[in-house]
């Protein structure tokens, strides 16, 4: 439900042509030339919503950490080398995020890096944890 009103706030951009240079990073990385609002990408539409209306986008964010979660539980009871190993590339993948939104001038883009700053913490306390988990929790049994 996050995602769809994400969207449709997003959509916005098509009314905005000044905010086309700055809000659409995924146009650009595919060299789409942008005429009219119909030529900007569909992703795009989640980087407006993001930047100036970021409440629904933020939750869309935190649904994705805790379904990252609950799969990471899910793959340590079938392997823990692999969860250990997923939940350490999340991490790192939480950082590269937040780093690009690291000091932004927008309010949204503030937003999404503490969303994205704590998740990495989250994820990393997690590959700790797990790792510890598994060195010296599972020694103890027979």
């Amino acid at each position: 439900m996050s995602t769809a009103i994400s969207w449709y706030e997003g959509s916005g951009i098509i009314d905005n042509p000044l905010e086309w240079k700055y809000s659409t990073p995924v146009s650009q990385i595919f060299n789409i030339e942008i005429n009219n609002g119909q030529d900007i990408s569909q992703l795009d539409y989640f980087v407006y919503a993001a930047k100036f209306q970021p409440f629904f986008p933020a939750i869309m964010i935190v649904s994705v950490l805790y379904i990252c979660t609950v799969v990471i539980f899910f793959i340590f009871q079938l392997n823990h080398q692999l969860a250990i190993i997923l939940s350490g590339i999340i991490s790192c993948l939480f950082i590269v995020i937040s780093g690009i939104f690291f000091n932004s001038s927008t309010v949204g883009g503030n937003v999404f890096f503490w969303i994205t700053a704590v998740g990495a913490f989250i994820f990393v306390s997690m590959a700790i944890s797990l790792w510890y988990r598994k060195k010296y929790m599972f020694k103890l049994q027979p």
